[in-house]
């Protein structure tokens, strides 16, 4: 309780206060785009600086893209349907180096792989497409050279053996208590690619906790009639499983597929149809392979997403789509390339080396997708895109 010296000091004081208030000049606030300016953390800024597109030929034959950034921050881009190679930029993409062979005769397997705790980089290849013979090859300097090593790769519990072909690129774990555990998308196959077998499809994943010598296979994904996919960590350690469909047997077989893992890739759950994306053309259930990536930023999900986007009969429209939540939502994307286009493959840039704050698409492009193109952009050119009506763009992003 106040005495009396401290009441008589106050309400003497009062009027004074309330004169300062009113006759003091107004010092304006800040506008909001510089408060939300301050709000982005330095690792945010990297990839929003002044809007930035390029885009231009990579391989002129061949299909089946992947792209990844090594831990020193090389871009590789690898591709082949007839044989699979790789090509390095170790100047953040703006330049490219000649095209070096991987694996000579055999199609390109997906899941290109960068070893978090060594810095080794690994493709996948198979004899032919798949049922096929998978091969592993290892580069420990940088993709400059490869050399094929024995890996084992156990069944999965139907006693399956996964096809590697195709999916998105595989990653290292670093959260949690599965951390340097290896990670990549694979998937069954059954008997054959016909439609009758389609029913006895599903994706699925390997891991390896010893550096990629010995692989175990996950869970199926939820639902059957599934094939090519990609998988990205989020902040908090879950993984988020977004998979083609082609089974028109299935519900809303239009759109993307997702479930999470809880427990290092091993098992997954929280099935759900993403209405936001597309899957392909919209004009039949057959799907096509998407990229994804998560960009390098702490305690932020941003996800980002690569597909075709038309009502046509055509793979064309090569499109990015960019989700704040870790998936939840999809609230903007933004055209690519107009002309014909399919698979494609997503990467982010590393902070402290040449690729820092740069996004790269790599995409087919053609009438029969017999070449790629490779594109480099940053955050701020896909916010300039179009609203999808699905979700917000957070406060913290806009400038």
């Amino acid at each position: 309780m106040l005495n009396k010296f401290v009441k008589k000091y106050l309400r003497r004081l009062c009027p004074v206060v309330v004169f300062m208030v009113f006759m003091s000049p107004v010092t304006p606030c800040a506008p909001l785009h510089a408060q939300e300016e301050q709000s982005l953390s330095p690792e945010v800024k990297t990839f929003r600086g002044e809007s930035e597109f390029t885009f231009e030929p990579l391989y002129d034959q061949g299909r089946f893209p992947n792209v990844l950034v090594s831990k020193a921050g090389t871009v590789i881009a690898t591709f082949g349907r007839q044989t699979v190679s790789c090509r390095r930029s170790t100047d953040g993409g703006r330049t490219w180096g000649p095209v070096i062979l991987i694996h000579e005769n055999g199609i390109h397997g997906g899941g290109t792989t960068v070893d978090e705790t060594t810095g080794d980089l690994l493709v996948f290849a198979e004899d032919e497409h798949p049922p096929a013979m998978a091969h592993c090859y290892r580069s420990r300097d940088d993709g400059l050279t490869w050399v094929e090593q024995d890996f084992r790769l156990e069944p999965d519990r139907f006693g399956n053996i996964p096809s590697m072909h195709m999916n998105e690129k595989g990653l290292t774990l670093q959260v949690g208590d599965h951390r340097g555990r290896l990670i990549r998308p694979t998937r069954h196959y059954a008997a054959a690619n016909d439609r009758k077998y389609w029913p006895e499809h599903y994706t699925n994943a390997i891991y390896s906790d010893d550096g990629g010598r010995s692989w175990k296979t996950s869970d199926p994904f939820p639902e059957n009639g599934t094939g090519e996919a990609a998988i990205v960590e989020l902040a908090d350690g879950r993984l988020l499983y977004n998979s083609r469909v082609h089974w028109d047997a299935r519900p809303d077989h239009l759109r993307r597929r997702q479930a999470i893992s809880h427990d290092g890739g091993q098992t997954w759950t929280d099935f759900r149809v993403v209405d936001a994306l597309p899957d392909g053309t919209q004009d039949r259930s057959y799907g096509l392979m998407g990229g994804l990536t998560r960009l390098p930023l702490k305690n932020r999900d941003v996800v980002l997403f690569s597909n075709v986007d038309t009502e046509g009969s055509k793979r064309e429209r090569g499109t990015i789509w960019a989700s704040f939540d870790g998936g939840e939502t999809w609230p903007i994307k933004r055209l690519v390339f107009a002309g014909r286009s399919a698979y494609s493959s997503l990467a982010s840039g590393r902070p402290g080396t040449p690729s820092e704050g740069w996004i790269y698409l790599h995409i087919e492009e053609g009438e029969n997708s017999v070449a790629s193109n490779v594109a480099r952009f940053n955050l701020s050119w896909i916010l300039e895109g179009d609203l999808t009506g699905d979700g917000a763009i957070p406060s913290w992003l806009k400038q």
